[in-house]
């Protein structure tokens, strides 16, 4: 499917403004989801349920279920409110981004079902086109849509329950960062504030285009890189930002994040529209609930601080890479033509610094 076939739809009918706030920035925020959840906690305790290797209890991307000495089943769900007008595009990025929880765990998916929430007055070509870009990432990724399940909203919502394979021995987890290891970020930060403008309609159509491509770019060749190198401790970086997926892993690792402000790959299209202070509410969200934990080593604008706040849909792999592995990993993701930024390094201590 070509977008071209799709321009219609961004400028005869905007999809985003059927929702009240846009991709993972409608999640709910981490505070109120750890009080939702607090009722649940010891009903699925990791003594009864031996082969739950990921579950409530820990703050991972997906749940891995032990089939057997050497293979875990990787189980995630993700699913959205319009993020782009363009319908086609929107399902292309729903699913990219559903799948992305299998990468960030060191998986493989392999088959997915469907998950939507659907206005039923909405013309049913754009029902078919969200269905369409979903299932061709799907396809792209190697992952079969087999089902799924939908429902009547006002609100159009849309994503994948996901399901994968993965190697115990070489699982990924937010724990694991060692000090001495390098932070590695694989896509630039700053989608929130690009697909917050086009909820506004302030956003330039070739900023959404630039934005619409990283969200749509699987995470499969980052993952593929970290197993090639043994890593350990990787996630994704989505709605809870730079910093609320930092501080996660920080408290898994039992360790420091060292974030360079200067090194972080802030998308260029993006400045604009954060030095308007444009930023979905979700970014004040993970501020008040993170906050916390984050040092300001230094002295940055407000504008800058919600940067890092920002939340991501679709975002890439933070990954801590042992330093005697830096050069070759930085050289062969070069040749693999595979984005990645030093950002930052790990140390003793506890939470996130910004430097």
């Amino acid at each position: 499917m070509n977008n071209d076939q799709n321009t219609a739809y961004r400028s005869d009918f905007h999809l985003t403004s059927l929702s009240s706030c846009s991709g993972c920035a409608s999640k709910i925020s981490a505070k109120m989801l750890t009080q939702i959840l607090a009722p649940t906690q010891g009903i699925f305790n990791a003594v009864n349920y031996p082969n739950l290797l990921v579950g409530l209890e820990s703050p991972d991307d997906a749940a891995v279920w032990k089939l057997d000495d050497k293979r875990g089943l990787v189980l995630t769900t993700d699913f959205f409110t319009p993020i782009v007008d363009n319908p086609y595009d929107y399902g292309r990025i729903a699913a990219t981004n559903a799948i992305s929880d299998v990468y960030a765990m060191g998986g493989t998916p392999f088959m997915a079902l469907n998950i939507a929430a659907l206005p039923p007055d909405l013309d049913p070509e754009i029902l078919q086109q969200i269905m369409l870009g979903g299932s061709e990432a799907a396809r792209d990724a190697g992952v079969v849509i087999a089902g799924g399940h939908t429902v009547r909203d006002a609100e159009p919502k849309y994503g994948l329950a996901v399901v994968g394979f993965v190697d115990l021995e070489a699982m990924f987890t937010k724990g694991g960062a060692l000090p001495g290891d390098t932070l590695v970020l694989t896509k630039p930060i700053g989608f929130g504030t690009v697909t917050t403008a086009l909820k506004r309609e302030k956003a330039q159509a070739g900023d959404v285009a630039i934005v619409t491509k990283w969200m749509t770019r699987l995470n499969r060749d980052a993952s593929l890189l970290a197993h090639e190198f043994g890593l350990k401790a990787v996630t994704d970086v989505t709605g809870y930002s730079l910093l609320g997926h930092s501080s996660e892993m920080t408290l898994a690792s039992g360790v420091a994040y060292n974030i360079e402000f200067d090194q972080v790959p802030f998308l260029d299209e993006s400045l604009s529209y954060a030095h308007q202070d444009i930023f979905p509410g979700g970014a004040g969200d993970n501020r008040d609930f993170y906050g916390s934990r984050i040092t300001f080593e230094r002295e940055l604008v407000e504008w800058q601080k919600m940067m890092l706040f920002d939340p991501q849909t679709s975002g890439g792999l933070l990954m801590a890479v042992p330093s005697t592995k830096l050069s070759a990993f930085v050289a062969r993701a070069q040749e693999m033509g595979q984005p990645a930024w030093i950002i930052g390094s790990v140390t003793q201590g506890s939470g996130v610094h910004v430097r």
